[in-house]
């Protein structure tokens, strides 16, 4: 009797070690891919229960080309939102917001709506495959940032002289905020120290494309950006507002940014330590602001500082590299290597120093050791600066604009300290 109960024992086990018997699908879960085939609902509810099922397990979701309802997009309601050790592979997909959505498309878990104390989160990986485009909505809810009032048709409105405004299908409806906010942008991070962002297409990010706030080790690496200033809705041409292409907002240390393309409907890289001398809008999570985290400076903690960026090319009519500080908060140790701008109507510039009309004027030298090399473009200058900057060194520019010079001062030479050029020549074109 015994015996014949071990022969079962060891049949049975035979079973399952070959997998003819199914253990339970958790145990299945961690031998193998996370999909959000594996799960019920709509498109988001199943990304958020495999990003939940991976949480515990492989750390690690891929979403493929294929959909289970049959269709070859994912189409996202609200954010999908991100925990620590969390990688997602994009595989050869296209994700899109969908009408209905108000929100982000990727977010950093630990901020949000109501979240006053952000805890950090690390290691937080978004990785395409093959060709992956992430889209705006076709009828956007609402575009631009904290300050712009929707309209459903802008350039009426701005003909009457009102000119922050953006296109919002939410516009004059009883009960729905009448002003953009952070939820405008695609893919937002705070309070990560570890981030990567790796091969992917952006098409009409309802504002910004990508932000970071208070973000520490992130690489961005070929990264296509299409973010007009005008979206088609059902066949109108309709103006949007604050459509930058990757933002770096206070606190943000350590990033590399590296063959990154594009045409945007406002800066392309912007760096903005802004509201050192201006109320903060609100505490985290407030919807007062462009930002999740607290708008305020509260010091060197919030510098922005060592940003590497490498081999950008782009177009628009106001900046490539956007470089931006109020009061006391500070930018320094930018470098600058392989910046190719087309100035749309021959507007803007490739690089900005400073930036007027965002609160106190940056105090000397709070924006300093900015070193740009290899950079080529046109517009109204090759290199603006506006505020009193300290330790900046420009080699090797080709500036084919109208403009008198490659560098452009809109304030006193005089409250600059060490600002040299070699080879930053206009030429012909």
């Amino acid at each position: 009797m015994r015996k014949a109960i071990s022969l079962k024992y060891l049949v049975l086990l035979a079973l399952v070690l070959a997998g003819c018997l199914s253990p339970h699908p958790l145990a299945t879960r961690q031998n193998r891919e996370i999909t959000p085939n594996d799960f019920k609902g709509t498109d988001t509810q199943r990304i958020l229960q495999a990003v939940k099922a991976a949480s515990g397990t492989t750390h690690l979701i891929r979403i493929p080309a294929g959909n289970a309802n049959g269709t070859r997009v994912w189409m996202i309601d609200s954010a999908i939102l991100l925990p620590s050790d969390m990688t997602v592979i994009l595989d050869n997909c296209t994700l899109q917001l969908s009408d209905p959505s108000r929100d982000n498309m990727f977010r950093s878990d630990n901020v949000g709506i109501g979240i006053v104390h952000p805890a950090w989160n690390k290691n937080i990986r978004i990785i395409g495959i093959g060709s992956v485009t992430l889209k705006g909505a076709a009828n956007p809810r609402a575009t631009g940032d904290g300050a712009r009032k929707l309209s459903l048709d802008p350039e009426a409105e701005q003909q009457k002289g009102n000119w922050r405004v953006s296109y919002g299908s939410d516009a004059g409806k009883e009960g729905r905020k009448q002003t953009g906010d952070w939820r405008n942008i695609m893919i937002l991070m705070a309070y990560v120290d570890g981030f990567e962002l790796r091969n992917i297409s952006i098409e009409n990010a309802h504002a910004w494309s990508v932000s970071f706030e208070r973000t520490r080790n992130a690489e961005l690496t070929d990264i296509r950006i299409h973010n007009s200033e005008y979206v088609e809705v059902n066949g109108r041409r309709l103006m949007t507002s604050n459509k930058d292409g990757i933002d770096l907002r206070q606190g943000c240390k350590h990033f590399r940014l590296e063959r990154i393309t594009g045409v945007t409907g406002d800066d392309f890289i912007a760096l903005s330590n802004l509201g050192s001398s201006t109320p903060a809008l609100g505490p985290a999570g407030s919807l007062r602001s462009t930002m999740v985290t607290p708008a305020a400076w509260s010091g060197p903690e919030d510098d922005i500082e060592q940003i590497f960026i490498r081999n950008i090319s782009c177009g628009n009519r106001y900046r490539g590299i956007a470089i931006r500080a109020s009061g006391a908060a500070a930018i320094h140790h930018v470098f600058i290597d392989g910046l190719n701008f087309s100035a749309v109507e021959n507007r803007g510039e490739a690089l900005l120093l400073g930036g007027k009309g965002y609160g106190r004027m940056s105090e000397r030298g709070k924006i300093s050791d900015i070193y740009a090399m290899n950079v080529m473009g046109n517009g109204f200058s090759l290199a603006r600066i506006e505020a009193p900057v300290r330790d900046c060194y420009f080699m090797n520019g080709m500036y084919y604009g109208n403009g008198q010079t490659p560098v452009l001062y809109t304030i006193g030479r005089d409250s600059t300290e060490n600002v040299s050029q070699v080879n930053w020549l206009k030429v012909s074109r």
